[in-house]
């Protein structure tokens, strides 16, 4: 039975994926789930993460955006991290009134937190919260990422694209969203180079430094 470390070591960033294999329904799930379940800053979740089935989308942004780079079209699904634009006082309300309802609690109960998080968004001005916004994308797309090393799913983190054509093609901007980092995910094709080539990372004595 493989232990994580082996699986974070079999995963890496897939060049060729195979068209002709898809993942399940539950094993999107599984991986869409993990995700959802990354934590983020107060747990305010200011980004979506869209799933792009259409061959006809996939082209387009393979063709206009992302610089001819066959995975887009070839993966299994193309997922796309979105950060908000904009993340004000309206959406922490939004929030507070999940958390009541799920908790069973009263908002008025929250108002302390809520306070927090209001004053928090507030203190960031745009371009900072969109920056904000995606540096708590970037964490869900570790554990998915990690979800998708368990789980033997291939995947393939990219920033190679052109994000305001991203969101020009997918009608991002009238969701208050931006096209933050993909990643699509799949099957490595039995052919794909990148599979053979030896894992390089920095030796652990020089990555970690101790402080003690």
């Amino acid at each position: 039975m493989s232990t994580f470390s082996d699986n974070l070591l079999w995963r890496y960033a897939v060049k060729k994926f195979d068209p002709a294999k898809k993942l399940t329904v539950p094993e999107l799930d599984g991986v869409l789930n993990a995700a959802r379940l990354a934590p983020s800053s107060y747990g305010l979740q200011p980004y979506k993460l869209l799933v792009v089935t259409d061959p006809d989308l996939r082209a387009r942004i393979r063709n206009d955006a992302a610089y001819d780079q066959p995975q887009v079209t070839d993966s299994s699904h193309l997922l796309i991290f979105c950060a908000k634009t904009a993340v004000n006082e309206a959406y922490v309300d939004e929030y507070v009134a999940h958390i009541a309802a799920v908790r069973g609690v009263t908002t008025d109960s929250l108002k302390a937190y809520r306070d927090t998080m209001v004053n928090s968004v507030q203190r960031r001005k745009s371009p900072d919260i969109t920056v904000w916004c995606q540096k708590q994308a970037y964490i869900a797309l570790g554990f998915l990422l990690t979800a998708c090393a368990q789980a033997q799913i291939d995947s393939c983190p990219m920033e190679g694209f052109d994000p305001a054509k991203v969101d020009e093609i997918l009608g991002l901007q009238e969701l208050g969203l931006t096209a933050t980092v993909f990643c699509p995910v799949g099957y490595r094709s039995a052919d794909d180079p990148a599979a053979t080539k030896k894992k390089v990372r920095m030796p652990a004595g020089e990555f970690v430094i101790q402080r003690q």
